[in-house]
């Protein structure tokens, strides 16, 4: 029987297009279900969370699905089930995010999820909010994480954002992208990550990251 990947849906926009490329990646190896039945994702073999909008709606909408919540706490956190969170669906991972006041993540990954300007504490000059299009990744020497095996420094992916976790931790942070600095790409601690791009726009290399994610063993 084919694993189940459960895609949360929760009213934000890119849940559909997500779910089409989960699919494409898995093949026959998974059935990939888009859902709001907190008793689905507890019974799913992988959970992912993609977001788009504001930090404090996706927060809200995810919040007023009955169960949830809570559902998240006990398969991530207490039974360790692999967890992908996609953009918004990845900043939500972070303790606060400060767009349009202060509003609280999970709690997951340490850190502010920032505005790109306040990253840069400074103008960002000609550099454009927000930070759209295709960008490279990197990460420190050595091999890879098991999300980006594969993957070569420099490999492009297509990023649509405005705000970017700055993590507490360095070592939650496996890529990087640069635009007016260092940016937060892609986190992982445990059985949780999370990437800042859309995989699902970023053609083959986005492919090869859902694949990865799917096989990921943490």
């Amino acid at each position: 029987m084919p694993a189940t990947v459960a895609v949360i849906d929760y009213g934000s926009g890119n849940l559909r297009s997500a779910a089409k490329a989960i699919a494409r990646a898995a093949g026959a190896d998974a059935e990939v279900i888009v859902t709001s039945d907190a008793a689905a994702v507890a019974r799913a073999s992988r959970i992912v969370l993609p977001g788009q909008g504001a930090f404090a709606d996706c927060m809200g909408g995810l919040s007023d699905v009955p169960g949830m919540l809570e559902v998240l706490a006990d398969a991530v956190r207490r039974r360790g089930v692999p967890f992908l969170g996609i953009c918004v669906g990845m900043q939500l991972l972070a303790d606060r995010g400060l767009e349009h006041g202060v509003h609280q993540g999970f709690g997951w990954i340490g850190g502010d999820v920032m505005r790109l300007d306040q990253l840069w504490g400074r103008d960002p000059g000609r550099l454009a909010i927000p930070h759209m299009g295709w960008n490279t990744l990197s990460w420190p020497g050595g091999a890879p994480h098991p999300l980006l095996e594969g993957l070569r420094q420099g490999d492009h992916v297509y990023f649509a954002h405005s705000y970017a976790l700055r993590a507490a931790a360095i070592e939650d942070v496996i890529a990087t992208t640069d635009y007016g600095g260092p940016i937060t790409a892609a986190v992982a601690r445990g059985n949780v990550a999370g990437v800042q791009f859309h995989p699902e726009k970023s053609q083959a290399v986005g492919l090869r990251i859902l694949a990865n994610f799917l096989r990921w063993s943490p």
